[in-house]
């Protein structure tokens, strides 16, 4: 005799009603009960929880969405390739929070990646159709399209960093969540001076991106004299912070401290002053920021470095995300919110 049928199999699944049933309320009740609605008495939310668990009741998406209004997931677009993605530890802290403070949310996190420009179509178009609830978008550069996108779309959004674009200061409906970068890069270099270092120099970040500017404001708040020579770019990238150290080196062979803007880049520099036999932190001090423990703590010596809580900076923002998506009080006009920092002392410097 054939087995049962798929459509008999789906037949079978438990329904509404029967959750109804089973809870002795009405098919409404246990919607609302479903949906996250409110308005329904705690006994009776006991009673259709209950239910659906002695059931095995499993929603229906397509329905829930009807009355919702919502996808339960949430797109997190990062303007990065792929190979930074995976090889700075920065991102999957980030992304770490994100996750684990969607699931409080019963959301899924919907990761979007921007390898060139064609990518941008590609996450115009999703937006377009309407697949989530809403967007947390970082490591955004001064002439992102991102902003521009989202803004037609008017996906709700929480942006990771201080958006850097020509008028971005003036769009308070859109809030960030941000580490103080400025004040932690001036109180790595002053803990440099206090050392009694003088000829102090900078390995800094991207520039388009306003980590790294803020953070170059940090070290000339507390040298404000620097000879230019003594700052050098790099990519936040470990063959970056080489680069930029060997830079440094040649046009300042008498330099005797180093504050780079992150824990990658101090790796590369601390690879290449052994190279040239430079004792570190004897002869050179060494100063990283991010405080990525996987870094910091591997590197010989261990790197004192600033810390900013990058697990926690992903859990707020889905936060403020799902406050602006529930119409809570403030929540489409937030205040952008400045995380603090700290300096954690290691042997490096």
């Amino acid at each position: 005799m054939p087995g049962p049928s798929h459509d008999s199999a789906r037949d079978a699944r438990p329904t509404l009603e029967a959750v109804a049933a089973r809870a002795g309320v009405s098919r409404a009740t246990v919607s609302r009960v479903v949906n996250g609605g409110a308005g329904v008495r705690k006994p009776l939310v006991d009673q259709v929880r209950k239910a659906v668990e002695e059931l095995g009741y499993v929603p229906n998406h397509a329905a829930r969405t009807l009355v919702t209004r919502r996808n339960g997931a949430v797109a997190v677009i990062i303007d990065e390739p792929e190979f930074r993605i995976f090889s700075d530890p920065f991102f999957s802290q980030q992304i770490r929070g994100i996750s684990r403070e969607l699931t409080l949310h019963d959301s899924q996190l919907v990761l979007l990646l921007v390898e060139g420009s064609g990518d941008f179509d590609r996450i115009a178009r999703y937006l377009a159709g309407g697949h989530v609830d809403g967007v947390l978008a970082f490591s955004l550069h001064t002439d992102d399209e991102l902003p521009a996108i989202i803004r037609r779309f008017r996906v709700p959004t929480v942006y990771g960093g201080r958006p850097g674009r020509p008028g971005a200061a003036s769009e308070l409906a859109v809030p960030y969540v941000d580490c103080d970068n400025r004040g932690g890069a001036a109180e790595a270099v002053r803990h440099l001076v206090a050392l009694g270092r003088r000829r102090i120099a900078h390995i800094a970040g991207p520039r388009d991106q306003t980590s790294a500017l803020d953070r170059i404001d940090g070290y000339r708040d507390v040298l404000p004299d620097v000879d230019p020579t003594l700052l050098a770019d790099g990519d936040f990238t470990v063959e970056g912070g080489a680069r930029a150290m060997a830079e440094l080196l040649d046009r300042h062979p008498g330099l005797d401290a180093v504050f780079t803007a992150n824990d990658l880049m101090a790796s590369g520099a601390l690879r290449v002053l052994r190279e040239r036999g430079r004792g570190v932190p004897d002869e050179v001090a060494l100063v990283g920021f991010d405080n990525m423990v996987s870094i910091a703590e591997a590197t010989e010596p261990p790197l004192t470095t600033v810390r900013q809580d990058v697990e926690g900076m992903g859990r707020l923002m889905v936060r403020m995300l799902m406050s602006r998506l529930n119409g809570e009080a403030g929540g489409d006009e937030q205040a952008s919110v400045i995380t603090p920092t700290e300096l954690v002392r290691r042997a490096s410097a």
